[in-house]
């Protein structure tokens, strides 16, 4: 008798040797080729399968035209079901192929992974050191040693899932183009659990695509879920998830969620700034720079703590103190000091004002070197509305990561006034949030 080659995905479980799609007891007919092209793209869960390699795979001693693949493709669709629901299982890939999305569980996977190299163990742990760290500098630094764990050993999960974390950490901080380094990151992820479908940290990785990138808010939160039942002390799974509850407008649940990361991680400047990032979405600023500083505390050289201070002077009113933590931020990233003394030269001259001024007037000379979520809010803070909106409009067609709290947070309180503001909230599945009350 065969071996059993069985996959599960969702609802549905494809079963090789039997030849049968199931979704929950129910058979699902298919066309043979149709189930050829299914179980190729399957077995090759989140990678890329090209036209060629799909056509020798399943049609391997005929000539047939390509469009025979977008043909099975929209029978699969239409077996998964119509709609836009259905895409979530196979991705096209214009001009290229097609990419099987949705996530691979192995049932009858039952023997443990290989025990890699101990040079693999070494990268991988380098990998999340530089990943903790969380910086524009050590994050490549940490996709870098995933790559090289890869290298080694492809077939080891840990290193794919890190590599997916490190992707949407690129993403986040805008170090790399956020679809390509989500699509990376995704791709990752599956591989991670196609191989070991117990893997806590492709479920992380998973569920930081889904909700940062896709804005998946309900798929997010059964990947978290399920990653904090692989593994009850995970750290950022508490974190994302956190982050997810805030996103969501339960704020409570979100600040909640993080002070369990802070039990198991007491020391993690990373937890300690994720929790003046929940002060911050309360509106609460003294409590998000008390925490900011705490971040300081223990790693003084971080590079983003003084930017969460600076944002809590600002909100409080206190623009000359906002401009100080700014300058220094600004100074650590590197900025060059010619811009800075300009900077320092038109605030003490004109204030906060002026310097909103200076930015939108560089900004009208190069658009394209601002990410559009900046241009919207500092449009919204000189009170250009139309502006504003047309940024953020631009924005959310690029799916910027940095809008997921867009129902929430405080810097978003210039355009909460206008009634358009909450036709961007429900375009991204969110709804209003009455702060006072979440």
């Amino acid at each position: 008798m065969a071996d059993p080659e069985r996959y599960e995905f969702e609802e549905f479980t494809l079963d090789a040797v039997e030849r049968r799609l199931c979704k929950g007891s129910q058979a699902v007919p298919l066309q043979p080729k149709v189930f050829d092209v299914l179980l190729a793209l399957v077995r090759h869960a989140g990678r890329l399968v090209t036209k060629r390699e799909l056509l020798e795979l399943v049609w391997p001693e005929s000539f047939v035209e390509e469009g025979i693949l977008a043909v099975s493709v929209a029978g699969l669709r239409k077996a998964f079901g119509n709609g836009e629901g259905s895409r979530r299982f196979i991705e096209t890939v214009s001009g290229s192929g097609y990419r099987f999305v949705c996530a691979v569980r192995l049932p009858n996977a039952t023997a443990p992974q290989a025990r890699p190299r101990p040079e693999v163990y070494e990268l991988i742990g380098r990998g999340r050191s530089h990943l903790l760290a969380m910086s524009m500098f050590d994050v490549p630094k940490a996709v870098e040693s995933f790559r090289a764990a890869i290298e080694l050993d492809p077939t080891y999960s840990a290193a794919h899932a890190g590599l997916a974390l490190a992707c949407c950490a690129q993403a986040q901080m805008r170090l790399v183009p956020p679809a390509e380094a989500y699509s990376e990151a995704k791709a990752a992820a599956l591989s991670a659990l196609a191989m070991d479908s117990g893997c806590a940290d492709a479920q992380v990785a998973l569920g930081a695509v889904l909700f940062f990138s896709e804005w998946n808010w309900a798929g997010a939160k059964r990947s978290l879920e399920r990653a904090l039942e692989l593994n009850p002390n995970h750290t950022e799974a508490y974190l994302l998830y956190g982050q997810l509850m805030e996103a969501l407008g339960r704020l409570e649940e979100g600040l909640a969620m993080k002070l369990k990361a802070l039990e198991r991680d007491p020391f993690s400047p990373l937890v300690h700034l994720q929790i003046s990032m929940s002060y911050w979405n309360q509106h609460r600023y003294e409590e998000s720079i008390e925490w900011a500083q705490k971040t300081l505390a223990l790693d003084p050289g971080h590079p983003h703590a003084r930017e969460h201070i600076a944002g809590g002077y600002f909100k409080k009113g206190d623009f000359d103190r906002h401009m100080a933590e700014s300058i220094q931020h600004a100074e650590l990233h590197g900025a060059p000091a010619e811009m800075l003394d300009r900077l320092k030269q038109v605030y003490a001259t004109s204030g906060r004002a002026g310097v909103v001024k200076m930015f939108l007037q560089l900004a009208s000379s190069q658009p394209s070197a601002f990410p559009a979520m900046q241009l919207a809010l500092h449009y919204g803070e000189a009170g250009e509305f139309d502006a504003a909106f047309k940024y953020l409009d631009c924005a959310l067609e690029s799916h910027d990561p940095g809008l997921v709290h867009l129902a929430v947070a405080p810097q978003w309180d210039s355009l909460r006034v206008d009634a358009r503001f909450n036709e961007r909230l429900a375009r991204m599945g969110l709804s209003k949030v009455s702060i006072g009350t979440a």
